[in-house]
């Protein structure tokens, strides 16, 4: 059951991610931007400061789903389908999207967050993890997405940091 009290740490640098509990910490690696930090429209980079879950998408489909426009598709994600599509940018298995909560910096006009589309998402297998590579969003293993989507509840505080 999600736990009120959670807050979720990410580290750009670090390429880290951690859940934050009243009994302990877990630790994951994930894969934020290529292009690194920062917060205007269509910079495909990952936004810094504080923000909340506000949407919680995807709770009990498959492993590896695909999700577009934040709807299963219908496919479930193979290498196969990686090869017929090879212009996708995989949104796989829970979505927890993100909405900023510091005007100017990563809420409202060029720097909206939420209207960047910014997400914690699992990515395929074979993508690599522990470097920066993503579009934007915060990329994860399906396992670990699963773990976390089950512990998290919207409006559980993230703050992402360089």
């Amino acid at each position: 059951m999600p736990q009120s009290s959670a807050r979720i740490e990410i580290d750009i640098r670090r390429q880290r991610l951690w859940l934050v509990e009243t009994d302990g910490v877990e630790e994951f690696t994930v894969s934020t931007a290529a292009n690194g930090a920062g917060e205007l429209f269509g910079s495909e980079c990952t936004p810094r400061g504080r923000h909340v879950i506000r949407a919680k998408i995807g709770a009990g489909q498959a492993e590896n789903t695909v999700f577009i426009g934040r709807r299963p598709s219908g496919e479930i994600y193979t290498p196969e389908l990686a090869r017929q599509y090879p212009e996708r940018d995989w949104i796989l298995t829970r979505i927890l999207w993100l909405s900023g909560l510091e005007p100017g910096r990563n809420r409202l006009g060029k720097v909206d967050t939420m209207r960047r589309y910014i997400y914690i998402h699992a990515c395929p297998s074979e993508d690599r993890l522990g470097v920066a590579g993503s579009h934007g969003c915060i990329k994860m293993r399906n396992q670990d997405i699963i773990h976390l989507f089950e512990r998290v509840s919207c409006k559980t505080q993230v703050s992402i940091h360089e």
